[in-house]
């Protein structure tokens, strides 16, 4: 079974002003001269982990990751102002342009693959392959199952600390009422509403469970981005078109694609998968029977390290 590669650090990072007020950290590691491949987070607002860095063989990859708006170390903190997912994608080709890559793979797990595919179906020419992990497709039925009704008669006693926050008179809609928590002026009730969006995800993210997983997406700086990013996008339907993703699919056709997904996968159930797979048949489908949503699962890391190695062979080959 592959395993991650050794820990390393960037060789350079910036900080690159896009729309106003926002200005983005981006770093990059691995080979200066290698295969370029972009790697994006998931939330939206969870921002880059050190360990993302370790998909990718650093002697082959020159490995981009950057922190989308508001996320991680790019400023400002959880701002919600001119926050969408078509900044996103703008923002996406700006880093290309300013790094000077004519074309990159491009690498997603969860809300990484949404924004992957929608960077992907805007900018097809841009995308040498696409490896995306724990599909979401961001329909309301997907929302609804682990924010309303689905996901909490799984876990019963996480789903009662993820309601607490919430006046039983608005629990018929979970997402907006949250929202109006999370935009309070009261950084109190901000920061206790984050901290319980952000835990019921944390404690349902994987298979097994992880304390050191719901250890950081309890930590007040990851989860106030974290809650208010996503439920800000959930809020304006993620800033797509009904059936978007699906919809434009058609445009993937001649790009490489691995898909690979947890059987058990709560936070995004597989049948995102399955609805991506049959509108985009060319890609490699792997669904992984004994794993849920984190990247970092064993069965995950071991489809993903080798979904890179098999796709820069690929890649380098066609250009031989």
């Amino acid at each position: 079974m592959q395993g991650l590669y050794p820990a390393l650090e960037p060789y350079r990072s910036r900080r690159l002003p896009v729309g106003p007020p926002h200005e983005l950290y981006i770093e990059e590691c691995g080979n200066p001269e290698g295969l370029p491949v972009l790697f994006l987070h998931g939330g939206p607002g969870a921002g880059c982990l050190p360990y993302h860095r370790q998909f990718f063989d650093p002697t082959v990859y020159r490995i981009i990751l950057f922190d989308q708006r508001g996320a991680g170390q790019s400023t400002p903190h959880a701002e919600l102002g001119g926050n969408t997912t078509q900044a996103l994608v703008d923002d996406i080709e700006a880093i290309r342009k300013a790094l000077g890559i004519k074309a990159w793979v491009v690498f997603g797990g969860s809300w990484g693959s949404t924004l992957g595919l929608v960077y992907a179906e805007a900018h097809p020419e841009k995308v040498l392959g696409l490896i995306l992990r724990g599909i979401f497709l961001c329909r309301p039925q997907d929302i609804h199952w682990f924010y309303q009704h689905g996901a909490g008669r799984i876990f019963p006693e996480y789903w009662e600390q993820y309601l607490a926050p919430v006046p039983e008179a608005e629990r018929n809609n979970m997402v907006s009422a949250y929202y109006r928590l999370l935009t309070s002026d009261d950084e109190t009730v901000r920061l206790e509403a984050a901290r319980a969006w952000s835990l019921w995800e944390g404690r349902t993210i994987s298979l097994l469970p992880c304390k050191e997983t719901a250890s950081t997406f309890a930590g007040a700086h990851f989860a106030l981005a974290m809650a208010r990013i996503e439920c800000h996008y959930f809020m304006h339907d993620s800033f797509l078109e009904p059936g978007q993703i699906l919809r434009d699919a058609y445009k993937l056709k001649d790009i490489p694609g691995v898909i690979v997904h947890g059987r058990y996968d709560v936070v995004c159930t597989v049948d995102n998968a399955l609805a991506l797979h049959t509108v985009w048949p060319q890609a490699d489908l792997h669904i992984i029977p004994d794993a849920g949503h984190a990247a970092s699962e064993p069965g995950i890391v071991d489809a993903l390290v080798s979904a890179t190695r098999d796709m820069a062979r690929k890649i380098n080959l066609g250009a031989a």
